[in-house]
């Protein structure tokens, strides 16, 4: 079995580590294609020095752009390396159009296509992410999900049950495995406290594209800190960096703005939270791992198992359902949840439903 590997983004990079790592221990065959969706150093080249994984065999520079410009170069790029190479089976991750790309390439040049975290539905189409993530599931040969959830959905829509397999999430194991390298000398570093400081995470169109709703999510959290006499750090993704910039908005005064940070950095700050405001799928994810309460600053979620058991409440921009959801967690401080999303098994389960198919 010939594997390749296909990711562009933070995300990606972090979810498919543990596959890359078992493929490295178990010396498959395989290599990475890197779209370079994500393509400054530290929303890309850091996660893959820090995560310990060697460099993809091909970077392609794509880069940002228009949603079928962007998917166009990397459709054309991908299948170009694919016939070259001709791998057995392509995996992807997630929703991106780093995914959509990949899965599309391999699909039509007959090779199988695995898609991790296969299944997740926000039911919102005005999300680009929701689009790719139901193309992406029904072309693929094999889907991964993370909770029986996906499986059900995926059931739902007509796709084949031999297809479906449960396997927890990749991002489990990636947290498990890199939360005994956490550094607390990181607080000292930004001058903050265990538990007194929000953490910040806002990318999404729906929040960082249009001005007054940026405007307005800036406003509400700055509040909300100052009323309960917290600071809020805010590591600022480059998108909504360059509309802060393009609406000329002042953030306010205890909002305080930090580079990007890797992985490690990341789950470090998550952990020593009071609580995490964030519109990233994946952090509602790691703040359910980490055992830290999330809101999440969107009108809908992927993953609902966050708010099934407790781990996040859903509040879009509206600042009472802020405020409610900040008190509920910090009225309920020892609050504990059961993580749904498995036992940090997840890599090894999905390459063995693959070897075992290619009967290695």
């Amino acid at each position: 079995m010939k594997l390749a590997i296909v990711l562009g983004t933070r995300p990606e990079i972090i979810k498919l580590s543990p596959i890359i790592r078992y493929c490295a221990n178990n010396q498959l065959d395989y290599f990475i294609i890197h779209t370079n969706q994500h393509y400054s150093d530290n929303m890309d080249k850091i996660f893959f020095e820090e995560l310990g994984l060697a460099d993809p065999q091909y970077n392609l520079g794509i880069g940002s752009g228009e949603h079928g410009a962007q998917t166009g170069k990397m459709l054309m790029a991908i299948e170009k390396i694919l016939l070259e190479i001709k791998p057995d089976l392509v995996l992807v991750q997630g929703d991106t159009n780093t995914v959509l790309a990949g899965a599309l390439a391999a699909a039509k040049l007959q090779i199988k296509v695995g898609h991790v975290e296969a299944g997740l539905r926000s039911y919102d189409r005005t999300m680009p992410e929701e689009i790719n993530r139901i193309i992406v599931d029904h072309i693929a040969d094999w889907l991964f999900c993370p909770t029986d959830k996906q499986a059900k959905i995926l059931l739902s829509e007509g796709i084949a049950k031999e297809k479906v397999f449960i396997t927890g999430n990749t991002i489990v194991d990636a947290a498990l495995h890199n939360i005994k390298n956490i550094n607390q000398e990181l607080l000292l570093k930004h001058n903050l406290k265990e538990k007194q400081y929000i953490l910040l995470t806002m990318h999404r169109p729906s929040n960082v594209d249009d001005k007054n709703v940026l405007a307005k999510q800036l406003n509400n959290i700055s509040r909300l800190a100052k009323d309960r006499g917290l600071e809020v750090v805010f590591p600022l993704h480059p998108r909504t960096l360059k509309n802060i910039q393009t609406f000329e908005l002042s953030l306010p005064g205890n909002i305080k703005i930090i580079d990007p940070l890797g992985f490690i950095d990341l789950i470090t700050l998550e952990n020593f939270a009071k609580i995490i405001l964030t519109d990233s799928g994946g952090i509602q994810e790691e703040g359910c791992i980490l055992g830290v309460p999330t809101l999440n600053l969107r009108d809908n979620t992927e993953r609902p198992e966050c708010v099934e058991v407790g781990a996040s409440k859903i509040v879009g921009s509206d600042f009472d359902k802020l405020s409610r959801g900040f008190d509920f967690y910090n009225q309920e401080p020892n609050f504990k949840w059961q993580n749904p999303f498995g036992d940090g098994q997840s890599a090894a389960k999905i390459m063995k439903i693959c070897q075992n198919d290619f009967k290695l």
